[in-house]
């Protein structure tokens, strides 16, 4: 079988450490969060496939959207049918493709890794678990805590509804072809949180304009969504928003409902 090229436009990494393989296949709890299914995305050559595929306490899907990939692991694993798909992660349909709960795991893409964050956000109310490969800075982003400088966007909204594990730094040599950088897998269990008790379309839009301009106060960066004359004496809004908790933002976004 002749293997699958790396395709730089797709940020293909191929992983080549079984181990590693392995360790990361072994973090997913399929038994303690009550889920069947798990979603592998970019499988490639099939490293984690071959582990994941081993495991009877789960049904694994693959998605790629590299053809040559896809072509490659259906000959690998003529078993999966319909299991194995051809497409873009990020246009996925979670509830047409899976029944409750699941979990998504992978070495993700490095050049689409914030925006597989927001579609496993997007689909929080199904995945209960997912275990990926990341660039190390942006793993460290999502565990980041409020007041260092890595704590933004990402680092609010995924700490909001999961909770945010940096397992193990992974070395450019076990990669081909090697990344610049550095890598790290993260894992992210769904909290208890069904809701956040506010808004929850305003506090998505307070966070985001809280650091979208974060060198500036709150009062300045969030100018176009609050009461300026109701609020002239908050607190919180003299802080930049790399100060604020999750609950801070949601103790702010409810401030903001009450005083509009």
């Amino acid at each position: 079988m002749s293997l699958v090229r790396a395709k730089k436009h797709l940020g293909q990494h191929f992983l080549t450490d079984k181990n590693i393989a392995s360790k990361i296949v072994e973090s997913l709890r399929p038994a303690q969060h009550q889920y069947t299914q798990v979603l592998e995305v970019g499988p490639g050559m099939g490293i984690l496939s071959d582990f994941l595929l081993q495991k009877t306490d789960y049904q694994t899907y693959l998605i790629d959207i590299d053809t040559e990939s896809y072509l490659f692991l259906q000959k690998k694993y003529p078993q999966l049918g319909n299991r194995l798909m051809n497409a873009d992660f990020l246009e996925l349909d979670f509830a047409k493709t899976f029944d409750g709960p699941m979990a998504v795991i992978g070495n993700f893409p490095y050049n689409i890794s914030s925006q597989i964050l927001f579609k496993i956000l997007d689909n929080r109310q199904q995945v209960v678990e997912s275990v990926g490969m990341f660039q190390k800075e942006v793993a460290e982003r999502c565990n980041a805590k409020a007041g260092s400088k890595e704590y933004g966007i990402l680092s609010v909204f995924l700490q909001a509804y999961y909770k945010v594990e940096y397992l193990f730094t992974v070395k450019a040599g076990v990669f081909n072809p090697p990344p610049k950088v550095l890598s790290a897998v993260i894992r992210l269990t769904r909290n208890e949180v069904k809701e956040l008790p506010c808004d929850e379309k305003l506090f998505w839009q307070v966070v985001k304009a809280g650091f979208n301009q974060r060198r500036k106060t709150l009062r300045n960066a969030l100018s176009a969504l609050i009461n300026k004359e109701a609020m002239a004496n908050e607190p919180m809004l003299d802080l930049r928003a790399e100060r604020l908790t999750v609950a801070d933002f949601v103790e702010l976004t409810n401030k903001i409902t009450g005083n509009r």
